[in-house]
């Protein structure tokens, strides 16, 4: 078979190769792991909020029944203070 020779070498070439790619899959580690940081992150954010909305409709809700509740006792109180005189 035929003999071919590398420019650079081949022991030179992956010398410079491997720190490179060793780098580059650092590099990547690092953002997998910030990915996936903002994404749990961006997730639990979501929940607060949908959570915060559920609560202010309950807390709407309640407000309401006893804003309801005090003007149907402030009616009665009235129309018995009526029917008194």
């Amino acid at each position: 078979g035929a003999q071919y020779e590398f420019e650079p070498a081949e022991e030179e070439i992956l010398t410079r190769l491997l720190p490179q790619n060793l780098a580059i899959q650092i590099y990547r580690a690092l953002l997998d792991n910030a990915a996936g940081f903002y994404g749990s992150q961006m997730t639990a954010m979501d929940n607060a909020t949908r959570n915060a909305g559920e609560m202010i409709n309950k807390l709407t809700l309640n407000y309401n029944r006893t804003r309801q509740a005090n003007i149907t006792r402030e009616l009665i109180e009235i129309i018995s203070g009526a029917e008194a005189l």
